[in-house]
């Protein structure tokens, strides 16, 4: 390990969806980073529009952004680093919270290596929410991200959810880009047996939120449009 440095890493959640997003935002949370003025972000857009909602004390013109995201990433992890030689840094996510489905975690494990305190603050997760709301196992489940979009791959996946859930009674919990979500749901249907228990969760914390828990053949019989609404899908038993 190489001499630590005196910096803390303020893991920052952020809101699900708009509307009524300042309800979701903890006072511990605002309280906490309020004097910070570097971020590392997944999306420099939407990290802005939390600062704003968290009141950051330094104006926004003067803070500092290094981008870090799974697809286009501006600066190396050392350049990116180098704000801890500059105090406390906040890392934000898109949607939600950070390293849980999301870049962040190559940070982490840097801050841990180098003596930087990680501090993880209170926000929503949909992962947690949707399983918390869907009435299956929540002592044993298991998270796969996003299945294949190849359709043999998927069907295969899909095949191995459900040994996962048949033999070891885990909750198998999954999504998909928004608006692969319809396609993603025939195939499903197609392939799972008709007692098998399907939560959709989408729209999370929104106006529009819907969790609804039922089995395969009864969603066969009313199929939602689920086209362009960020979803969680669960099976369970």
């Amino acid at each position: 390990m190489t001499k630590p440095v005196h910096s803390r890493l303020f893991l920052i959640p952020n809101i699900l969806a708009e509307g009524n997003g300042d309800d979701f935002l903890p006072d511990a949370t605002r309280k906490q980073v309020h004097h910070l003025k570097q971020f590392i972000v997944e999306n420099e857009k939407s990290a802005r529009a939390l600062i704003k909602r968290l009141q950051i004390a330094t104006p926004q013109a003067e803070l500092s952004f290094r981008l870090w995201n799974e697809h286009n990433r501006t600066t190396e992890l050392k350049e990116t680093v180098d704000l801890f030689e500059n105090g406390d840094v906040g890392l934000i996510s898109e949607a939600g919270i950070p390293c849980v489905a999301d870049p962040g975690a190559e940070i982490v494990a840097w801050a841990h290596g180098h003596g930087v305190q990680v501090v993880p603050l209170p926000g929503s997760s949909s992962i947690f929410m949707a399983l918390m709301a869907s009435g299956f196992n929540g002592q044993s489940f298991t998270f796969h991200g996003y299945l294949p979009i190849e359709k043999p791959k998927r069907a295969a996946k899909i095949k191995q959810l459900l040994e996962g859930l048949q033999n070891r009674q885990q909750t198998q919990i999954f999504m998909e880009a928004p608006y692969r979500n319809n396609a993603l749901m025939e195939d499903l249907l197609k392939t799972l047996p008709p007692s098998v228990k399907i939560c959709v969760a989408c729209n999370i914390t929104s106006e529009r939120e819907m969790i609804r828990t039922m089995r395969v053949e009864q969603w066969r019989k009313q199929v939602p449009d689920l086209h362009k609404q960020p979803a969680l899908f669960l099976l369970g038993q």
